[in-house]
């Protein structure tokens, strides 16, 4: 059984502000430690379950974040950047199932650490017409390459945009989200037994093949910032619906790695990395 686990940061246990997650921040170091965890619980999950092969992609931000030293054993690890796969860089038909660590809910949203792949450079977003973030947006695209998601660890907040995307992924809620910037936490210990006996049990059950759509999806993206918009439209296939959105249509997941390309613009014109 091959496994792919992607994992963010904003999402993990007992991290609630910036300063816990991004480089230079007074708290990244232990919370680089916190998400090591909260991963090695997941793979100890997995190899319960019969785990044979365990792909790890450090999914946060500069994506390098996880220490290879401190992660179990049992995994391999995709680390740094660029990756045209973003968040599911290395995943491939031949994983058996998906598992997302630490992930959190997409911009507008009153969970810890909301935001949409760039934080507040982008508004919102829309997947055939569907509010989306990076759960949706990541879920969809496993589904296109054909792994299921029968996981996902985060805030409550997560694990309701999960819920409400697909009933059938179990959830582990880490903390419960106050505001944006503070949440009730779960015990460290308490946390981490949840997501390793819930991806055991996700994985126990042969989890079933996703139908893939035939049909081309749209990806509509509203930024903060006309002068994005209006330079994203430099690229074909890309049309603006007003000033400060733009969409394109296109199977998955090719869609996703456009979008890839339209953060590094986006970058580029804001002069801040892009992240997740």
């Amino acid at each position: 059984m091959r496994i792919y686990i992607s994992v963010d940061m904003e999402g993990i246990t007992g991290l609630v502000d910036v300063d816990d997650v991004q480089p230079g921040g007074r708290d990244y170091e232990r919370g680089r430690l916190m998400m090591a965890e909260d991963v090695n619980a997941a793979i100890r999950g997995a190899v319960a379950a019969g785990a044979t092969d365990i792909t790890v992609n450090d999914a946060h931000g500069p994506m390098r974040n996880l220490l290879p030293e401190a992660l179990h054993p049992a995994a391999r690890l995709i680390r740094g950047k660029p990756k045209q796969m973003l968040m599911l860089e290395g995943l491939t038909p031949q994983h058996d199932a998906a598992v997302f660590v630490g992930y959190h809910s997409r911009a507008g949203a009153l969970g810890v650490l909301s935001h949409s792949f760039m934080g507040h450079e982008i508004e919102d977003m829309w997947l055939d017409g569907r509010p989306v973030g990076e759960i949706g947006l990541a879920h969809a695209t496993a589904a296109a390459i054909g792994v299921p998601v029968t996981a996902l660890t985060g805030d409550d907040c997560a694990c309701t945009e999960m819920t409400e995307w697909d009933a059938s992924v179990r959830t582990v809620a880490v903390k419960y989200a106050r505001d944006r910037f503070s949440a009730d936490l779960r015990s460290s210990e308490e946390a981490r037994a949840a997501i390793e006996k819930t991806v055991t049990a996700s994985l126990s059950v042969p989890p079933k093949t996703p139908a893939v759509a035939a049909a081309p999806s749209t990806l509509t993206v509203r930024w903060q910032s006309a002068s994005i918009a209006s330079t994203l439209l430099g690229i074909p296939g890309v049309t603006s619906p007003d000033s400060r959105t733009v969409q394109a249509q296109g199977t998955l997941p090719d869609l996703y790695r456009l979008f890839g390309v339209w953060m590094h613009v986006a970058a580029s014109l804001t002069n801040q990395p892009p992240y997740c």
